[in-house]
């Protein structure tokens, strides 16, 4: 990912707009804290490698903190090695990440009403969706302390402030699949079943969180529609509206994580909230639900 230069605080910031004109901003510097011997030519931002670290950073079960930070780093370098490229194609910021976020979608663990429920101590129903809301809301506030950490450090030194956008680039793209993840689980605990292939799903579900809505399993044109062009358009005006938040993180002191944290928080109960109500009612009677946990 890119990293604008940033002159005097806020001076010289290029503002983000929600339809990605700008090109993509590069970052040539490189994560101190998470300090890696392998090239730039070999950390190319590739799709496998910016799955490979969304995936570790969304599955189940808690991260140790350091182990989070040290994935974010080398997710924001990987994203920064891609967003250089794309800067010279000529391709918009907003573009740019939402290639990468269909790119690496079909990569998000995605547990099914079973493996949920054991996961949540024998919850289902509305519990079992409450649960995944509070774990989904702890999930995000934690990736945006940590980038918000780090943006305020980096703030308060400014030979490092050239870092912070592409910390605040990586965040965006892990809480997106955290919130992504939390959507299509809540779509197994209300018994709305998506059918397929595994990328024509995490492509529907990636639509359903750009619209911040439930899918409506009796339009069979929401998952073939799911990478149409005015999917594509949400989904990028989605990621830059993410982003956007995400840079109240550049404040001095702790103020960033706070912020980070508080937002991240807020966004993912909201989403959750609006997704239930799309949902409830859908949840079959219990005869079904049984046979939904075999």
């Amino acid at each position: 990912m890119a990293r604008p230069d940033r002159h005097e605080q806020h001076g010289d910031e290029q503002h983000v707009n929600e339809h990605g004109d700008k090109p993509y901003d590069s970052d040539d510097n490189r994560d101190r804290q998470d300090p890696d011997p392998r090239p730039d030519n070999e950390l190319a931002g590739t799709d496998t490698e910016v799955g490979e670290l969304v995936g570790r950073l969304t599955e189940p079960g808690e991260l140790e903190p350091a182990e989070r930070r040290k994935l974010l780093g080398r997710l924001a370098r990987a994203l920064s090695a891609g967003g250089r490229k794309a800067r010279a194609e000529g391709v918009g910021r907003g573009r740019f990440l939402a290639d990468i976020f269909l790119s690496i979608a079909p990569r998000i663990p995605i547990r099914d009403l079973h493996t949920l429920s054991e996961h949540h101590h024998g919850l289902t129903g509305e519990e079992l969706a409450d649960d995944l809301i509070r774990t989904a809301q702890k999930a995000t506030m934690t990736v945006g302390a940590i980038g918000g950490a780090l943006a305020a450090a980096e703030f308060a030194a400014p030979p490092l402030l050239l870092s912070a956008p592409a910390q605040l680039v990586a965040e965006t793209i892990v809480v997106a699949a955290i919130e992504v993840k939390l959507l299509a689980e809540l779509h197994e605990v209300y018994g709305v079943r998506v059918q397929g292939t595994g990328p024509q799903r995490a492509a529907a579900f990636t639509a359903a969180w750009a619209r911040q809505r439930g899918i409506d399993p009796l339009a069979p044109a929401s998952v073939s529609l799911a990478l149409g062009a005015a999917t594509k358009t949400a989904l990028r005006n989605r990621l830059m509206r993410t982003l956007g938040r995400h840079l109240t993180t550049l404040g001095p002191f702790l103020t960033g994580a706070v912020a980070g944290g508080a937002l991240n928080r807020l966004a993912t109960k909201k989403l959750g909230e609006a997704i239930r109500a799309d949902l409830r009612g859908k949840l079959p009677p219990p005869p079904e639900r049984r046979k939904l946990d075999r």
